[in-house]
């Protein structure tokens, strides 16, 4: 008998409405899913060997998502990121594109495509490189 481990996507927003929306989407959707209201708080819990995916968002308190992107390269993580953003700016989208983020989704309407987009970007990405 073979057991799968489930994808794990790790969410980081400050708005806990879209934390708990986006864990009930992906968890649904047969992911296993960590939420941060602060990109601090998810580096504090250490690098994530395990993450598949990753959802940030752009504007946050203290750290923005560009910011957690960098660090998270920095540590040797690179697993695909979504980054997501009420902000119209298309400004952003070439930063993020020259971050390394595979994908920018515009809020309010996420759950349109979000499952599709972090799927496409593990397939992309193939095995993740993660830290040793």
């Amino acid at each position: 008998m073979s057991f799968l481990r489930k994808s794990t996507v790790y969410v980081i927003d400050d708005d806990p409405d879209v934390l708990g929306s986006l864990r009930f989407l992906l968890e649904a959707e047969g992911f296993e899913t960590l939420t941060f209201r602060t990109a601090a708080a998810a580096l504090e819990a250490g690098v994530p060997r395990h993450a598949d995916c990753f959802v940030i968002d752009y504007k946050m308190p203290g750290m923005d998502g560009l910011d957690l992107v960098s660090r998270l390269h920095g540590q040797n993580v690179r697993v695909p990121v979504i980054l997501i953003t009420g902000d119209p700016d298309e400004a952003i989208s070439h930063k993020a594109r020259a971050a390394g983020v595979h994908y920018v989704l515009r809020k309010p309407h996420l759950e349109e495509s979000l499952i599709a987009h972090i799927r496409q970007a593990m397939q992309d990405s193939g095995p993740a490189a993660r830290p040793s």
